[in-house]
């Protein structure tokens, strides 16, 4: 039924969660046309690719769509969302169109107030050099796949869940990544209790034969962890989690440390690339995953080990006068 809707137009297609699922959508051969408030690199990709983007919002962007994507970003009383319910063309959050992607493949969301992109694009990474030639649709530009988006011929989907307007609740991933809880968007959820409940709703839309992958070191993510109802694993410094980062060191702008199960003891000694303990939290939450995918843990560890970063995230450009000079939007 999908593949009788041909013209998709976004509002927004040049913001990060959205010009990934646009670049996703021409690579399977959909019609895509878009508007931005200004011009951008990444917008002049999706171009380059095939989508007709206008600057500015008009009504008239809508042309001949037949249905409309718009970000968290875009107000409701957007002139093209106007537009669009005034000739009953259907309006969708952004994460609506990322859930029918996800319904083609078996989902990885990762959610979180922290590290998503980060998770994302090493997952997909670690998936990719391991011959499973997975779909990602990420946050970020990762050089390898030349942009914020793959389309793979293997059976995952890897995705960034946003949580800021509650939309990843459309979501139903095999398997569901929270990093860390903290009290954010309140704007939209009004209270901490309530931004935490649906993340105990997001991660309970898993199925009974999927898994939550929770970090622990967040006060947010233990307060969940009475009303999860399906499957789960913990991970963190903590020694209660069930996956732990051990033996942590950093040298330079590289880290070193022991994956550790409490079950099974040692696991693997882990280097990467990225320094600061959260980025030691992100990879062992990559290779927790990996593992559940069954990808050989020497495997994972060798990519994770080769995983140079993403643009513009904690992206490393040099060192001058003996100071580091880091660039870092997120």
């Amino acid at each position: 039924m999908f593949r009788r809707v041909r013209r998709i137009h976004f509002v927004g297609i040049g913001g990060a969660g959205m010009s990934g699922i646009a670049e996703l959508l021409l690579n399977l051969g959909f019609e895509v046309t878009g508007s931005d408030i200004k011009d951008s690199p990444v917008i002049e990709r999706l171009r380059r690719l095939g989508a007709r983007v206008r600057i500015g919002h008009s009504s008239e962007n809508l042309g001949d769509a037949e249905v409309v994507v718009y970000s968290s970003a875009v107000t409701l009383d957007n002139c093209e969302l106007v537009e669009a319910r005034k000739r009953g063309i259907p309006v969708i959050p952004r994460a609506e169109m990322l859930a029918e992607l996800m319904r083609m493949k078996e989902g990885i969301a990762v959610a979180g107030s922290h590290g998503k992109t980060t998770i994302t694009s090493l997952l997909a990474y670690v998936l990719s050099e391991a011959g499973l030639d997975p779909t990602a649709v990420i946050g970020g530009r990762l050089e390898k796949f030349g942009g914020g988006a793959r389309l793979g011929q293997g059976p995952y989907l890897v995705a960034e869940a946003d949580e800021s307007d509650g939309s990843f609740l459309l979501l139903s991933p095999i398997i569901a990544v929270v990093t860390n809880i903290d009290p954010e968007h309140l704007d939209h959820y009004g209270t901490f209790e309530r931004l935490r409940g649906a993340f105990a709703s997001f991660v309970n839309r898993i199925p009974f034969y999927g898994v939550a992958v929770l970090g622990v070191d967040s006060d947010g993510v233990c307060d969940i962890l009475p009303n999860i109802k399906k499957p789960f694993v913990t991970y963190g410094f903590s020694p209660q989690a069930d996956f732990q980062v051990r033996s942590y060191v950093q040298r330079g702008n590289r880290i070193s440390f022991v994956a550790y199960s409490r079950e099974e003891g040692e696991l693997a000694e882990v280097e990467f690339g990225i320094p600061g303990r959260h980025h030691a939290l992100n990879a062992l939450a990559a290779l927790i995953v990996a593992r559940e995918l069954d990808v050989p843990m020497d495997v994972a560890v060798g990519a994770v080990s080769d995983f140079s970063g993403l643009h513009r995230r904690f992206e490393i450009l040099g060192e001058f006068g003996g100071v580091l000079i880091v660039d870092d939007y997120g």
